[in-house]
């Protein structure tokens, strides 16, 4: 759960083409498919906050929680330009504690690719089952399992530009789904000087009916599945790359 330490301050840069508007898009259209109400979201693995302000600016009550102190201090100085009331919270997600009674919980970005112990897992879902109010939803994300197999695993991956550049390796783990990505940045210090610093990303990701399974064990009812930012595509392929996975607590 260390990554991201030494990338904060290149992460928008790097990230400059990532799909924020459609979370926000999907977000918004799973509250009015479900009918919900909502005010008070929790954003868990927030990085430096595009998502968590993008959300704020839309009139939602804003917590991002995320384990980097470094990206949150990117993400609180962008609230603050912004004059958006937004609380950060430094902490990691499997031991989410000291909020509760929200209308929704979101994780974006294959954060829960993240937590790659399965009772590491299923404890991020039961503090999240206890953080929202009753009839509360959770919406996240993971890497489809044939994504992961055919198209990171094995592969390189490199860009370039004037400020920064990167290589980055997917090696496969020892289990299903499992990879670490190795990548090593360079950062353009001075005149013809670069500075280097490596990092090293362990995910992994499950078939769907392991999180579907879980999350019913701990207490979440009506589960959807669908891919890549289509509400309305419920068929997980072997073309699917991001599944998105919507669970509700009980009204009980």
């Amino acid at each position: 759960m260390r990554a991201y330490e030494n990338m904060a301050s290149l992460y928008d840069r790097l990230m400059k083409d990532a799909p924020y508007e459609q979370w926000v898009l999907f977000t918004k259209q799973v509250f009015k498919k479900l009918n919900k109400e909502v005010n008070t979201i929790a954003d868990l693995g927030c990085g430096t906050g595009e998502v968590t302000i993008r959300l704020a600016n839309e009139g939602y009550q804003m917590l991002g929680v995320d384990y980097s102190s470094d990206m949150l201090t990117w993400a609180e100085q962008k609230s603050s330009q912004n004059k958006l009331p937004i609380q950060w919270m430094h902490q990691d997600v499997r031991e989410l504690t000291g909020i509760g009674k929200l209308d929704a919980v979101i994780s974006y970005c294959d954060v829960i690719n993240y937590i790659v112990l399965e009772e590491d897992i299923k404890e991020v879902f039961s503090r999240v089952y206890q953080t929202l109010k009753a009839d509360g939803v959770f919406i996240f994300d993971i890497h489809a399992m044939d994504y992961v197999e055919n198209l990171l695993v094995g592969h390189s991956f490199t860009d370039v530009s004037d400020e920064v550049a990167y290589i980055w390796d997917c090696f496969a783990g020892d289990e299903d789904g499992e990879m670490f990505h190795e990548l090593t940045f360079f950062t353009k210090t001075g005149e013809n000087q670069y500075a280097r610093f490596d990092e090293t990303h362990h995910q992994r990701t499950y078939p769907t009916s392991f999180y579907k399974k879980l999350l019913e064990e701990i207490g979440f009812e009506n589960i959807i599945l669908c891919s890549d930012f289509d509400l309305k595509n419920q068929n997980i392929d072997q073309q699917t790359e991001r599944i998105f996975i919507i669970a509700e607590k009980g009204r009980a």
